[in-house]
């Protein structure tokens, strides 16, 4: 979750930015790069430990939503709208590595209205997922076990 963050708060992302930088802009690109993480890890071996991964990332948003001071019922509600959100997400880059350029450019874009730097997300993004790819699951999780 941490390392997540971190890369989330990656501050050349956020430039071109349309707006003032604002929660439900982190929040997406957060979800982008657990998706990603996701997608690459997702292994018939890994279902128990990447479902403890998902729980505990949800968990921890839904933490940083009450440190915000929401009420338990607008925290449901917006950790519905996060959930699907989250599944949109994932199915969307589902088939990122075959999918033409354009066709990342559209599935962004659709995510992330605000950000007039999509051609660049998607640069960011390819590299995001040729890095999860140099490494196993375990040395991702490694400090998180420590």
């Amino acid at each position: 979750y941490n390392n997540l963050i971190k890369l989330t708060s990656n501050k050349s992302l956020y430039i071109g930015l349309e707006n003032q930088d604002v929660f439900s802009d982190r929040l997406s690109l957060f979800l982008f790069h657990f998706a990603f993480f996701l997608k690459e890890f997702k292994h018939p071996n890994h279902e128990i430990v990447l479902q403890n991964v998902y729980d505990y990332n949800f968990k921890q948003l839904e933490h940083s939503i009450r440190e915000i001071g929401y009420g338990d019922q607008t925290i449901n509600k917006m950790m519905k709208k996060y959930l699907n959100l989250f599944h949109s997400i994932l199915s969307e880059i589902h088939f990122w590595d075959t999918m033409p350029l354009e066709k990342k450019y559209l599935s962004l874009s659709k995510f992330l209205q605000n950000f007039n730097n999509i051609k660049s997300l998607v640069v960011y993004f390819d590299n995001f997922s040729l890095n999860l790819k140099k490494y196993d699951l375990n040395s991702y999780l490694k400090s998180v076990k420590e």
